[in-house]
């Protein structure tokens, strides 16, 4: 088996790789044993991101068997305190790697290679990379239990499909189908105006556009009067059957008087390219109303995604006065349920009654330029394409808070900034820190670095950023045991852990002064000690943990246990 693994390895790069629209769709079994239904699909729309694959649901509970989708190797195992939690990757010998996402454990196999590793590291957080034929696998195996780790909202299976080069593939195009009878629904729909000179309704800003539902489910709009280059953008989604969930779409087509000028398609795309969402939605209104407008136009420079699949003069429909047209919009899930929308466009050229106005300020940011923001207190720098458009930029400092724009503006990578600290002793500086402020005044931590008279720290939103001392020391109580009590034959041993400053950096357990891996599971504040990961020696037994902030305040948690091997 290991020769055969090697063997493709070797000739990976020179095939086994299924072209683009030539994928095998009787290869891959499903990763549950129980009917798949979905909470989410691939390439919804996420903050900040397309979604990656699937989020299967396990019937609210964690715990079922995950198994390997086909043959292969475990290739790649992590396990994070956010993210996918705990995660696994199988790479089989057609050149695909299946991702397991969100688990509670690992099979007894894996188990004990991850544990051994995380005693040597000394860390529950790790990435290991284990070779080809360590940890081989075969189709139909138990792999995992499914579970709620990471940045999961509740008990799911994520899963996902990647190629050889890690592009992100949809799994329904491998066979591994949703039932979906149901249409998907057309909430809103708006008009763009593309600039001054163009306008809708007498408007050249958004417009809310008047939808009828017809008896066959399907949508028509009333006639807007327009002229100039305008777009149309809806707010739409999709169900499966057996959730209420409301999912992404899977495909998008705009055409004008028959003509197709614009189509989205969820089938694949890469992690480099998934924070362009932010110009494929209006991310403003998204910022502002919570509502995720897709837009049949490409406003901003997305060229880089791969998801669009036909654009003609950028999806604008350029109205001349006098003229009429018809657009078309479909929405089409994977199953090929359809709904569709009709907008009849009348041209004609009017006065703007209701036009945009600009705010300009004393900073005028170009995109493709690095800009910079700077006074006596905080310097802010913006490298050169991080913003998407041209636009004036609001800056402004009251009472220590650094007010950068709005949130309502994306920003595509890192920017810095700093703030003069120079005034502060050294003991303070120890445990300041630089906070993002939220609309309800809650601050988060942001990460913090100092030198040279600076604080300063790398952020990716704009916002309210101020200075924030963390003069607090973490909480440690006991969870599910008291001090000095007999254990008899408890399974685990758990402490809870809080900090209300600038929250935990780090953590460090020993039971008579070794070493011992203990869980954290952030949404529940408690450290886990499993029993059965290490033998211990005598019948009394002290525990210690060690919990760390941000900013170096901590807490050392002793207390004492006794128990029968």
């Amino acid at each position: 088996m290991l020769n055969k693994f090697l063997l493709f390895l070797l000739l990976m790069p020179f095939g086994f790789v299924f072209s683009q629209g030539d994928y095998p769709t009787d290869y891959f079994v499903n990763p549950l044993e129980i009917p798949l239904v979905l909470s989410g699909s691939f390439g919804e729309l996420r903050s900040n991101h397309f979604h990656s694959g699937f989020d299967i649901k396990t019937q609210g509970q964690s715990g079922l068997n995950v198994i390997s989708s086909a043959n292969g190797y475990v290739s790649r195992i992590n396990v994070s305190h956010w993210g996918y939690g705990k995660a696994l990757y199988i790479t089989h010998p057609n050149g695909y790697t299946t991702v397991y996402g969100h688990l509670t454990k690992f099979s007894p196999e894996i188990e004990a290679y991850v544990k051994k590793k995380q005693y040597e590291k000394e860390s529950f957080q790790v990435r290991l990379y284990p070779k080809a034929g360590e940890l081989e696998v075969s189709q139909g195996d138990v792999v995992a239990l499914s579970g709620n780790s990471g940045s999961s909202g509740g008990p799911h299976l994520h899963y996902e499909i990647r190629d050889v080069k890690s592009n992100i593939l949809n799994p329904m195009l491998f066979g591994i189908n949703i039932p979906d009878h149901k249409k998907p629904t057309i909430q809103t729909a708006f008009a763009y105006s593309k600039n001054d000179s163009s306008q809708v309704n007498q408007s050249n800003k958004i417009v809310n556009l008047n939808l009828k539902r017809l008896s066959n489910g399907d949508l028509l709009s009333n006639t807007i009067y327009a002229y100039g280059d305008i777009g149309i953008g809806i707010n739409a989604f999709d169900r499966m059957d057996g959730a209420i969930n409301r999912n992404g779409l899977y495909d998008l087509t705009m055409r004008v008087n028959g003509t197709k000028i614009f189509q989205f398609t969820a089938d694949k795309f890469s992690f480099s390219e998934s924070r362009y969402i932010n110009t494929y939605i209006d991310y403003e209104r998204f910022i502002n109303l919570n509502q995720r407008v897709q837009k049949c136009f490409i406003e901003l420079p997305s060229k880089k995604l791969n998801l669009y699949k036909t654009i003609v003069n950028k999806g604008f429909l350029h109205v001349g006065d006098s003229l009429d047209y018809k657009v078309e919009i479909t929405t089409k899930d994977f199953s090929g349920n359809v709904t569709n929308l009709t907008i009849p466009v009348q041209g004609k050229k009017d006065s703007i009654a209701l036009s945009e106005s600009i705010i300009k300020t004393p900073y005028y940011f170009k995109a493709n330029l690095a800009n910079k923001i700077t006074d006596s207190i905080v310097t802010v720098t913006f490298p050169k394409n991080i913003f998407y458009e041209d636009f004036y930029f609001n800056y402004s400092f009251v009472n220590g808070v650094a007010n950068l724009h709005s949130r309502s503006v994306p920003v595509h990578n890192y920017f810095r900034i700093s703030f003069d600290i120079s005034k502060y002793s050294t003991d303070e500086i120890d445990k300041m820190y630089i906070a993002r402020i939220n609309k309800h005044g809650k601050l988060y931590y942001v990460g913090s670095r100092h030198k040279d008279g600076k604080m300063y720290t790398s952020i990716k939103s704009l916002g309210k950023y101020t200075l924030s001392s963390d003069l607090e020391r973490p909480k440690v109580y006991h969870y599910n045991f008291k001090n000095n009590q007999a254990l008899g034959k408890k399974r685990y041993l758990k402490v809870r852990i809080s900090d209300t400053g600038s929250g935990i950096k780090s953590y460090r357990g020993e039971i008579d002064g070794k070493w011992v891996l203990m869980e954290y599971a952030p949404k529940l504040r408690t450290l886990s000690y499993d029993f059965e990961d290490k033998k211990l020696t005598g019948y009394y037994h002290t525990l210690k943990i060690i919990v760390t902030d941000n900013v170096n305040n901590s807490t050392t948690f002793t207390t004492s246990f006794s128990r029968k091997n």
